[in-house]
């Protein structure tokens, strides 16, 4: 089992930037691939970005040259760094782990709790 907490999230100005954190406890975390995906309200849970194991890295269209996801597997912690910030960002940012890597929100067992972006125009 893998426990996953985010951090990072809070309220920014458009242009600005965010660094997310994922502190993943429990199983070895190196093995594993993780996601962040975001909810924005009234819409579906989407797909953000991935890495895998090895380091191979998946973005949606819309966050590609703005948006960057790294893992430290030392620290057991992903990171999503988010510049040139939008309002349509805003959203509730989720943290996502398994063993295969994948882009929708089934292919995922493990799950933080979650946390905030606020773009402001």
């Amino acid at each position: 089992q893998v426990q996953l907490v985010e951090s990072g999230g809070g309220l920014v100005q458009a242009g600005g930037s965010l660094r997310l954190s994922c502190a993943a406890s429990g199983r070895t975390f190196s093995g594993y691939a993780a996601a962040w995906f975001r909810q924005a309200p009234g819409k579906e849970r989407e797909f953000v970005a991935a890495v895998s194991w090895n380091n191979s890295t998946y973005y949606v269209d819309s966050v590609k040259g703005r948006f960057t996801i790294s893992r430290d597997n030392a620290k057991n912690t992903v990171y999503l760094q988010m510049n040139s910030l939008k309002p349509e960002d805003t959203a509730v940012y989720y943290c996502a782990a398994d063993s295969m890597l994948g882009l929708k929100t089934s292919d995922y067992d493990h799950w933080g709790q979650g946390t905030q972006v606020t773009v402001s125009s």
